[in-house]
């Protein structure tokens, strides 16, 4: 069983910044890609950030290019999502997500991901 853990999410003014962590457990041998998905009120889940667990890799939506930064620590099995100058269309719960079916890149479709934390809220205020 794989679980993973979401936490740093809060409220922060426009431009302001926050680091989410995603602590992952089980399924470390067999772990390919870690993503970041966000999803606001009305609106569909949405790729931000995902991240080759062994190579370190990693992809951004073109809205995020510059501002954040996905990374991984593997001594900790935790996956990091450093936000920067966030916008308040950025509002919403962001989710960490683990694909253990071995695709060449990190999905940016939340259907190819084998696990999903619970989520953890932003609030970004103008």
């Amino acid at each position: 069983q794989v679980l993973l853990v979401e936490s740093g999410g809060g409220a922060v003014q426009a431009g302001g910044s926050l680091r989410l962590s995603c602590g992952i457990r089980g399924g470390a041998f067999s772990r390919y890609h870690i993503g970041w998905f966000r999803q606001a009120p009305g609106k569909e889940r949405e790729f931000v950030a995902g991240i080759s667990w062994t190579l370190s890799t990693t992809w951004y939506a073109d809205s995020v290019k510059g501002r954040f930064t996905i990374s991984r620590d593997i001594a900790k099995n935790t996956v990091y999502l450093q936000m920067n100058s966030l916008k308040p269309e950025e509002s919403a719960v962001y989710s960490c997500a683990a694909d253990y079916t071995g695709y060449a890149a990190a999905p940016r479709t939340a259907g190819r991901y084998d696990f999903w934390g619970q989520g953890t809220q932003v609030a970004v205020s103008s």
